[in-house]
């Protein structure tokens, strides 16, 4: 039962580790770039889209900042229908068995 309790605290270890590495995830920001740096935009470590900068000489000077909003919100809109699929996904998988908080396959 030696090898059982070391092997239990091992995974429990496992489970910090993982932990510690989404809270850095989400306060990670990663800036991707297009059209010769016109279009910029920043996601955290998840994904989700932070912020969009476009050159005003793409668009209407006037029209940039409700575009940027427009765009990322329906960039974000997105990402949570992806998360959704996703969770409906694993409960087809799981066949229905609720998993503990923070467990998350594939591991």
């Amino acid at each position: 039962m030696k090898n059982l309790g070391q092997m239990m605290k091992q995974v429990q270890e496992m489970q910090e580790k993982m932990q510690s590495m989404q809270e850095q995830q989400l306060a990670m920001e990663v800036e991707g770039s297009s059209g010769a740096g016109m279009i910029r935009v920043t996601l955290n470590g998840k994904g989700e889209m932070r912020a969009i900068r476009l050159d005003p000489s793409i668009v209407g000077p006037d029209d940039v900042e409700v575009l940027e909003d427009l765009i990322m919100a329906a960039v974000n809109d997105a990402h949570a229908k992806v998360e959704q699929r996703k969770a409906e996904e694993m409960q087809k998988l799981t066949g229905g068995l609720p998993l503990p908080p923070g467990f998350k396959l594939p591991f």
